[in-house]
C-alpha cells in the first residue's frame, strides 16, 4: 500500500489562507523526477511506472492543486496557479533542479513551469501533453455542463436513470457518466478548467506561442491511438521546442501512465541517462 505524504506549504499563493497542503508519493533514489498527472488524475496514476523506474530514479508523484489529496481552495484555477504550487512544493522538498514528466494536463503544467523556471528543469518529458490551443475543443464538452451543477437533482436523475438504462442495455454508459460527475465534484480544478475554457478566446494560458524559448532537453511521447489529445498537439511541441524528440508508441491510447508503463520506462530511462 502506497501512502501519500503531506506537505504543509506556507505562502501567499491562495488569498486569505496562511497555509495549504500538497500530497505526493515518493519512491526510488537518484536524480529527482517530478511526475505531474493528467486531468481528473492524481499521483497514484504513476505507480506502475514508478515500479519500473525504481531504484534508478527518485520519483515524486505530486497531486496538483485542486486534485487528489492536495488542497482544494475555492478559487479560479489556471496554469499560473499550478506552476506556483509546483514551485513551492519543490522549494519545500529542497529540490533546486529536477527532471519533469507530465501527462496530458500535467504536461501543460510541466511545459509552463519550464518556461517560468528554466534553470530549475534539467529535462522535460511530455506524455500526450495538453496546452496547445485547439478551437475544435470548444463546444465539445457543452453537453457535460449539467454534470458541473452542484445540485442533488443531477444525482437523483442519474439514480433514476440507472434501472431504465439497464433495461435498454445502456447501464455502463450511465455508470460512466455518474463516475465522471463524482470525479468532477471531488476535483474543483477540473470543474474550473471546464467552465472557464468553453470559448476560443478563453485559451489565454496555452503555451504554443512560447515553447520555442525552451532550451532544456525534451522528449515528447504519444500514442498513435490517442483520441483525447490529437497527435498534432504532440507534434507541435516536438517541432517548436529546439532539438526536441518525438516518440510514438504503436497501439497506445491516452492512458499512457496507467496502461503503457513498460513502454514509457523504456523511453524515459535512456533519456535520463
Amino acid at each position: 500500500m502506497h501512502k501519500k505524504q503531506i506537505l504543509t506549504l506556507r505562502s501567499n499563493l491562495i488569498a486569505g489562507q496562511a497555509s495549504h497542503t500538497a500530497a505526493y508519493l515518493e519512491q526510488g533514489n537518484g536524480m529527482p523526477l517530478l511526475m505531474l498527472h493528467g486531468f481528473l488524475g492524481d499521483a497514484t496514476n504513476w505507480l506502475p511506472l514508478m515500479e519500473r523506474l525504481d531504484p534508478h530514479v527518485r520519483c515524486i508523484g505530486l497531486d496538483l492543486l485542486g486534485f487528489g489529496d492536495s488542497a482544494k481552495p475555492p478559487i479560479r484555477y489556471d496554469i499560473a496557479q499550478e506552476v506556483a504550487f509546483v514551485h513551492q512544493v519543490l522549494a519545500d522538498l529542497n529540490i533546486e533542479s529536477c527532471y519533469i514528466l507530465g501527462h496530458s494536463f500535467g504536461g501543460w503544467v510541466g511545459a509552463a513551469y519550464a518556461l517560468a523556471y528554466p534553470a530549475a528543469v534539467k529535462g522535460l518529458l511530455l506524455a500526450a501533453p495538453a496546452g496547445i490551443r485547439d478551437d475544435s475543443f470548444c463546444g465539445r464538452y457543452d453537453h457535460l455542463r449539467p454534470l458541473l451543477w452542484r445540485t442533488p437533482v443531477v444525482d437523483w436523475a442519474l439514480a433514476l436513470a440507472s434501472p431504465i438504462a439497464a433495461l435498454i442495455r445502456q447501464r455502463p454508459a450511465v455508470e460512466q457518466i455518474a463516475w465522471f460527475r463524482r470525479e468532477l465534484m471531488a476535483q474543483p480544478a477540473a470543474c474550473s478548467f471546464l467552465l472557464d475554457r468553453l470559448r476560443p478566446e478563453d485559451a489565454i494560458d496555452t503555451v504554443e506561442k512560447d515553447i520555442h524559448r525552451l532550451q532544456v532537453p525534451t522528449l515528447v511521447i504519444t500514442g498513435d491511438r490517442d483520441e483525447t489529445i490529437p497527435l498534432w498537439h504532440s507534434q507541435t511541441y516536438a517541432d517548436q521546442i529546439p532539438d526536441a524528440k518525438l516518440a510514438i508508441i504503436p497501439g497506445a491510447d491516452h492512458a499512457l501512465p496507467q496502461k503503457y508503463a513498460a513502454e514509457l520506462a523504456s523511453l524515459i530511462l535512456p533519456f535520463l541517462s
